[in-house]
């Protein structure tokens, strides 16, 4: 007779514990606390982002007697226009005007002209040492502008070039065409070598591929590296201020600083004016980024997909 052995019923499994902090995230208390803290945090970066703005707004609108009233009116009770009225009556800022943007536009255009090519050589073409050349390009930008501010002085003075616009064309070039190579090279890299393969077939030399072909499909990246090469070349001031030095050739950020006040006396400065002249100073560029908004946002997810 054998025995015979009955299993044991198995035991209902048991629900798992859920822990108290993963109910609580599940909860939509939590939800909704997290919601809440998310746009507080944006609202804090927007706030400290944007209040520079604000205040210099605000400034060039309000009457230069009510700047420094207590308490402060972060709206203006008396707007008026009489501090660009002041700006813009200077002719030395009207001039500097006229310098930065020859300065600047002359610079992005000798910037991408000498960038596209040479982005094209980096990017297209293979040949030995093209890494260390590259790398070489990266450097150039790392080192700060009071580093080499000497010796481009030594230059600029034995080409007889000092206090000219040709002297900061020649100096914002150092600074510009780096950017301007490594940015575009990328670009360079994305496109897929097909196109260049189907040029030659055709009978088309090198340099009428680049123009008829690679130029036409890298033009948002054109865009948005010139428009990074136009701000830092019309935002420069270490340069601007050591290699000019009469009124007619300074740029706006120097034209800027020299604002006086009634008085004319160095303790009386207008701050009205000043950031009346700063608001028309980037008028320009907040334009340019309207216009150019879709090319730069084009350019700026072209080098992020490999073609």
């Amino acid at each position: 007779m054998t025995d015979t052995v009955v299993a044991e019923p198995k035991a209902k499994a048991q629900p798992r514990a859920v822990s108290w902090h993963r109910a609580a995230r599940r909860s939509p208390v939590w939800r909704v606390v997290k919601r809440i803290a998310f746009y507080l945090l944006v609202a804090a970066i927007f706030v400290y982002a944007l209040f520079p703005f604000f205040w210099v707004i605000r400034s060039a609108f309000t009457p230069e007697a009510d700047l420094f009233t207590t308490p402060i009116q972060y709206i203006p009770k008396h707007p008026t226009l009489q501090n660009f009225r002041d700006a813009l009556s200077s002719g030395d800022f009207t001039r500097a005007l006229l310098n930065s943007t020859i300065v600047a536009g002359s610079v992005t255009l000798i910037a991408l002209a000498l960038g596209s090519l040479a982005s094209y050589a980096l990017g297209r073409l293979r040949f030995r040492g093209r890494s260390v050349t590259m790398y070489l390009m990266l450097s150039m930008t790392i080192f700060p502008q009071i580093a080499i501010l000497g010796a481009l002085y030594t230059m600029i003075t034995r080409f007889h070039a000092y206090n000219s616009l040709r002297a900061l064309i020649f100096s914002y070039m150092i600074l510009v065409i780096p950017l301007t190579v490594w940015v575009l090279t990328s670009f360079m890299r994305a496109l897929p070598r097909d196109l260049e393969e189907a040029a030659y077939i055709d009978g088309a030399s090198p340099l009428q591929t680049f123009y008829r072909v690679i130029l036409p499909l890298v033009a948002p990246a054109l865009v948005t590296t010139g428009l990074l090469a136009f701000i830092a070349a019309w935002n420069e001031f270490l340069f601007a201020l050591s290699f000019t030095q009469t009124p007619d050739k300074h740029t706006v950020p120097v034209a800027i600083t020299t604002f006086q006040g009634k008085a004319g006396t160095a303790f009386d400065v207008p701050w009205g004016q000043i950031m009346a002249a700063t608001l028309i100073v980037t008028v320009p560029l907040i334009t340019l980024t309207l216009i150019l908004q879709k090319r730069i946002l084009a350019g700026l997810t072209a080098g992020a997909v490999k073609g």
